[in-house]
């Protein structure tokens, strides 16, 4: 088998340039076109991609390309390769028994009654990877498939490339007990069930499929075990470290096997999880240097190659190399060959920053996309290869950007830099909750169990094609802004014939719920190509914080202020989060994310002084990034969670005690951040329920949360329609947790991706089922509620 290649990348952008993958899978679930044709399209995807990192640098036949590419998401296709599919989809499967595409996209988007694979976040990222349900009765029956036939796929046209796929240790860890499991009792001496417990099992398959690879001609495999440099999931560090010792020892001792390259990205390895696989008989270890330090030596790293994650995989700015080559020198003075890599996967960037004419060129000057990330791994290669004398230029050139950069007008304002200085300390809140309760109950006049939506509503392809219209000069912008209106209009018509009781007014005007603010705020820029995968098809297009942020006009107040102007209902002032801001942007470096989430919180303040005087009684400030932005490493978490709660209670803190403050938030783990959640002080917080089902509520119950709570009762990320008896009995278990005078029905985020046609359906029953739950309670007439 041949040598590790002096340079590599984890992973690269599977969307496209262009978002071709989005639009074939989206083709393919309309009917339009049928799964050889999405084969066949996504086929070509990557042959592209191919050929582009051999232009950028990589080799064509050393394993320095991954093959990561994916259809819907890597942990899925994990599960899948060893067999992990549930049992509610076991009719899906093809007439051999294996797993096609009509069973992978029904675990990823449901299927009729059957409800899809819980979504979460990937670690602290904004990737949302499908949560696998793994039991003890689980059935592992590897196949190797998918990685043979894109492996062969690449040799055909002349590559050698490298299968990646998620180690076992991450898949176990990051999977959820079967509820048949979880449901099981467990005495004294018996523990509840964990997939972690199921270790050896997997392992059995992972070595399955490593002699398929190997098989079919494969030289190097890559295992991603970001799992491994984690503090925040449910099985310890320490339990992590002891389970990769035991699965890399038995992967590593596989009879017939590619090499192993173990990647560990997203933070820091930890020193037992280090020695873990130092000791392993693997043959390379990815470490991420970025937001980890180089290790301490120790034993077993004689023969292996150590893969410097010195170029930064989550972040857009070109960096500095100079510091980059100090850590690949440091880094040969631990006792193995170094190479050079990216701290994780590209996958969390886009493409190309060639493709970005409108920006600013002294911007561009400062960043770097997928692309030149990989050209700056190439670059870096040649200088271990030949020395630094070899790219001493280059170097140079990523010095002197990053001076301009920090230099440049704008990144510095200090009026704003004044204002935070003198901010007090009553600032950060409101008065107490009771009062602004009572005030609240007043000035709304709300039933028990109110009814509302998350903020969006569908954004149609007419809205789409008039915002391309008037980005084209074919509409002027008051015409534009007049057909937005009648959108308005329609949307508010059609929640009060729904009888909801706090409309919105659907926020047609928004591309994005970060970019729309980027765009009218200071120290932000955006991009016209900028497409990263968020999850399946969806994508979003990262705004990039490069300056001090200030508000130079209001944002929302007018289109709010018309909404209002059209019924009687309160309408919701619909603002995002300075976290949620921060975690959906690309964020300068070049200072704390506590003083950048400063800035945002004073803009929004400003902005929510302007809704109260348009009107406004009731302003939702979505956070749904609160947890994905939580450090992996226990020892920073404290310290996030007081800026970021700050960072809310700065916005929030200047609104009247009658105007009812919500939030927003979604597709994490919260329970780790329960008192935080509460911290905000917030009268009235959404969070997604329903397609974790409900899991969250024990959690609600038992910290006794005392404000207003809408767990999610509709999963909008699928296209099913939920049933009014599947939404009484999330209703009904909600208040098995939560007093009925704190609950609020909603869904669990906002209708932007769905279509007219479920979303009426949807909320329709909704709103039945409320009205049912609240007959069945004996509530009649208009009862008072705040939160």
């Amino acid at each position: 088998m041949s040598a590790f290649p002096a340079g590599t990348i984890l992973g690269y952008p599977r969307i496209g340039r262009r978002r071709e993958l989005k639009r074939a899978l989206e083709a393919h679930w309309a009917g339009e076109i049928d799964d050889a044709e999405l084969e066949a399209r996504t086929a070509e995807l990557r042959r592209a991609t191919r050929e582009r990192l051999v232009g950028l640098g990589l080799g064509r036949d050393d394993s320095s390309i991954p093959e990561s590419f994916s259809l819907y998401d890597q942990v899925l296709d994990a599960a899948l390769a060893v067999g992990a599919l549930p049992a509610r989809f076991d009719e899906l499967r093809e007439p051999d028994g294996s797993v096609g595409l009509a069973a992978t996209f029904a675990a990823a988007r449901g299927s009729g009654d059957q409800p899809p694979l819980e979504l979460t976040k990937w670690f602290d990222t904004n990737y949302h990877y499908l949560v696998p349900e793994i039991g003890p009765d689980t059935v592992f029956a590897p196949s190797s498939a998918r990685l043979v036939r894109q492996f062969a796929e690449a040799r055909a046209d002349g590559f050698i490339t490298r299968p990646v796929l998620v180690g076992p240790v991450t898949l176990l860890a990051l999977s959820k007990a079967t509820d048949a499991a979880a449901l099981r009792p467990g005495g004294a001496d018996v523990p509840v069930f964990r997939p972690i417990d199921r270790l050896e099992s997997v392992v059995g398959a992972y070595v399955s499929l490593l002699a398929d690879l190997r098989e079919a001609g494969v030289d190097w495999v890559q295992l991603d075990e970001p799992a491994l440099v984690s503090e925040s999931l449910p099985v310890s560090a320490v339990e992590l470290a002891a389970a990769a010792s035991v699965a890399y020892r038995a992967l590593g001792s596989a009879p017939r096997r590619p090499s192993i390259l173990v990647a560990a990205p997203y933070g820091q390895l930890g020193q037992d999880a280090w020695r873990a696989l130092a000791a392993a008989p693997v043959e390379a270890i990815a470490l991420d240097l970025v937001r980890g330090v180089v290790p301490l030596p120790t034993s077993g790293l004689e023969g292996k190659t150590l893969v410097g994650g010195v170029v930064d995989g989550r972040n857009v700015w070109r960096g500095d190399l100079d510091a980059a080559w100090s850590s690949l020198e440091s880094l040969r003075g631990v006792g193995a060959h170094t190479a050079v890599g990216t701290s994780t996967s590209l996958q969390h960037v886009p493409h190309d920053i060639a493709d970005e004419t409108g920006l600013d060129p002294r911007l561009v000057s400062w960043l770097a996309f997928a692309d030149q990330k990989v050209a700056q791994v190439a670059t870096l290669a040649r200088g271990l290869a030949e020395g630094r004398t070899a790219i001493e230029p280059t170097l140079a050139e990523a010095s002197a950007a990053l001076a301009d950069r920090r230099a440049a007008p704008g990144v510095r304002d200090e009026a704003v830099r004044s204002r935070v200085a003198g901010l007090a300390e009553d600032a950060f809140g409101r008065t107490d909750a009771a009062r602004r309760r009572a005030l609240q109950e007043d000035e709304l006049d709300l039933p028990l169990l109110p009814t509302t939506t998350i903020g969006s509503f569908p954004q149609t392809a007419e809205i789409r094609r008039l915002r391309g219209r008037r980005d084209r000069g074919e509409l002027s912008q008051a015409e534009y802004e007049e057909l937005l209106r009648l959108e308005i209009t329609t949307v508010v018509g059609l929640q009060e014939e729904l009888g909801l009781d706090v409309l919105v007014h659907g926020e047609p005007e928004r591309n994005d719920m970060v970019q729309y603010f980027a765009e009218h705020l200071d120290g932000f820029a955006v991009t016209r190509h900028g497409w990263v995968q968020s999850y399946g098809s969806r994508v979003t297009r990262p705004s990039i914080l490069w300056g001090d942020v200030t508000r130079p006009a209001p944002i929302t107040v007018d289109w709010s202020r018309f909404a209002q102007s059209l019924t009687e209902k309160p309408v919701k002032g619909m603002l995002t989060g300075p976290v949620t801001i921060l975690a959906w942007s690309f964020v300068r470096d070049d200072q704390p994310l506590r003083d950048t989430a400063t800035q945002v919180a004073l803009a929004l303040r400003d902005e929510i002084r302007d809704l109260e005087a348009a009107g406004i009684r009731i302003v939702q400030v979505d956070e749904p990034a609160l947890r994905e932005l939580l450090p992996l490493s226990r020892g920073a978490q404290s310290d996030y969670l007081d800026w970021s709660v700050r960072a809310f209670r700065l916005a929030t803190g200047g609104a009247a005690d009658a105007t009812q403050v919500h939030t927003h938030l979604c597709y994490s783990e919260f329970a780790d951040v329960i008192d935080a959640i509460a911290a905000l002080d917030a009268d009235v917080t959404s969070i997604e329920a329903a397609r974790s089902r409900g899991e969250l509520l024990g959690d609600l119950g038992e910290s006794g949360f005392e404000l207003g709570i809408g767990p999610g009762v509709y999963d909008i990320h699928s296209p099913r329609v939920p049933p009014v008896a599947e939404l009484v009995a999330l209703i009904e278990r909600t208040l098995e947790h939560v007093p009925l005078s704190q609950v609020w029905v909603n869904p669990d985020c906002g209708l932007k991706t769905r279509a007219y046609r479920e979303t009426v359906l949807s909320l329709q029953n909704l709103v039945e089922a409320t009205r049912l739950v609240r007959e069945r309670a004996g509530i009649a007439g208009p009862v008072r509620v705040s939160g």
